[in-house]
């Protein structure tokens, strides 16, 4: 990594330990950054595993996976509170 790049411009994975809290001080919090993060985000995400000439099923399949991890991590209170009842 050159030495000419600055602190904000640099990508997460390239950031040092001990300079994340300042990276993290210079990125943009209004709302319409996060949006902007989010959207980048998306199409870093899609032209990596969907829009592919070749493609396969690893992107749905995270994808999949993702949503199965969300739903069980909602549902797990109430997954808690069934596993203590008893049915005898």
């Amino acid at each position: 990594l050159p030495a000419a790049v600055l602190l904000k411009d640099m990508k997460l994975m390239d950031v040092k330990l001990g300079q994340l809290p300042s990276w993290v001080a210079m990125r943009d919090f209004t709302p319409g950054g996060i949006v902007g993060a989010f959207r980048r985000g998306y199409d870093r995400y899609y032209n990596k595993y969907i829009n592919v000439k070749k493609g396969g099923l690893g992107g749905i399949s995270m994808v999949l996976a993702g949503y199965v991890v969300l739903s069980y991590i909602w549902s797990y209170s109430h997954i808690k509170h069934d596993r203590r009842r008893k049915y005898h």
